[in-house]
């Protein structure tokens, strides 16, 4: 480990000394035209959790033109994001591809006028590098996290501690913006957004005609899996509380997932009569698009949940160990449950009087 250590240092230090730059406290950034966001090294969830940054950019600098680098395991979340101009994958499989890292290349190579570099739980690194290697006036990133000194800080020129320790129940989605208000750019709508088109709707307008046998039932959504064991509600509540929702209500039942989920998915629908109908293998936006025509959606806390989470279809998002005012999503029905760090610890009962009262209330969308 200590010769571990000692290499990481040598190499941050032969680093240091052919990429470093000097320190520009100035919070003048003029007129940004081009922009890049380097977030490569965020998972699904932050992504989608932090539109408010993408969102803020673009309110201040409505003209710009907003190149996103992002990785082979979140860009899907941004496919079709109203706010970037541009999207590149960043894959690190690829580094010995010629053609790839030209690609590359020619893409850093360009005029921009800034990059940043956001930051959610963890300082990237290799994001930081790759601003450094970029064709930039202006390089913006974190100096330090949470008090904890970022390595990397002397890759940029503007550099902002970034401490949320004082504010610890604060969304990600307000936190984000801690990098770039200093330099004025902000904004007031911390909600999330995944943009779908026509072609999405379609998809899941077909998939409801399908599986509706009763245009008057309550059409419900629930995503039963999640990549943390410690964030999946237990299948035996969902399939009770499925049956309990349906005893009471019309209801029409489906199931997101991948198959990643495919356990949990065939357990759920072998101890049910009732008709469960999956969704899997889709696309973010198709995913969304579904959402966005039921009366109700339900999940564990997972990157499905910040998926449903972008639109504005009531939704019940069940918490364990995280803390839910950080991560839960943000709109009027919004809504999470948590008892403690044990996610088993809500009840049926619990989520049950919750979507009762949401399916009670509810607007039925109309299907095509």
């Amino acid at each position: 480990m200590a010769n571990k250590n000692l290499l990481s240092n040598l190499i941050l230090t032969f680093i240091k000394k052919l990429f470093e730059v000097p320190e520009n406290k100035s919070a003048d950034l003029g007129q940004l035209k081009n922009i890049l966001i380097v977030r490569q090294h965020n998972q699904l969830g932050d992504l989608l959790a932090g539109i408010s940054f993408l969102r803020a950019i673009k309110e201040k600098y409505p003209d710009s033109s907003v190149t996103i680098i992002l990785s082979r395991e979140n860009y899907k979340g941004l496919l079709k994001n109203r706010f970037i101009n541009e999207l590149f994958i960043f894959d690190k499989s690829k580094l010995f591809n010629p053609v790839y890292v030209l690609k590359f290349f020619k893409l850093l190579r360009r005029n921009y006028d800034a990059v940043f570099v956001p930051v959610t739980v963890s300082v990237s690194f290799t994001s930081n590098l790759i601003a450094r290697l970029s064709n930039s006036k202006i390089r913006i990133g974190p100096k330090s996290l949470d008090g904890k000194m970022n390595d990397s800080q002397f890759l940029f020129d503007k550099r902002i501690d970034i401490d949320w320790r004082k504010h610890p129940d604060s969304h990600v989605a307000d936190r984000i913006l801690d990098l770039i208000r200093p330099f004025g750019i902000d904004t007031n709508d911390f909600s999330s957004e995944i943009n779908y088109d026509e072609s999405d709707i379609k998809i899941a307008e077909n998939f409801l005609n399908e599986i509706i046998t009763d245009k008057s039932s309550a059409i419900v959504g629930l995503h039963v899996g999640a990549g943390k064991p410690q964030n999946r509600w237990s299948l035996t509540k969902y399939i009770e509380l499925i049956k309990k929702l349906n005893s009471n209500f019309k209801c029409t039942f489906f199931l997101t997932g991948s198959d990643a989920d495919n356990e949990e998915l065939g357990f759920v629908q072998s101890k049910l009569t009732i008709p469960l109908f999956v969704f899997k293998n889709k696309e973010i936006s198709q995913v969304a698009a579904l959402i966005s025509l039921s009366d109700l959606f339900i999940t564990n806390d997972t990157g499905t949940m910040h998926i449903a989470g972008s639109t504005k279809t009531p939704q019940i998002s069940l918490f364990g160990p995280t803390n839910p005012y950080n991560w839960a999503p943000i709109g009027p029905n919004k809504y999470f449950i948590r008892k403690s760090e044990l996610i088993d610890d809500i009840t049926v009962q619990d989520v049950y009087e919750l979507a009762a009262k949401i399916i009670n209330s509810r607007k039925k969308h109309e299907i095509k």
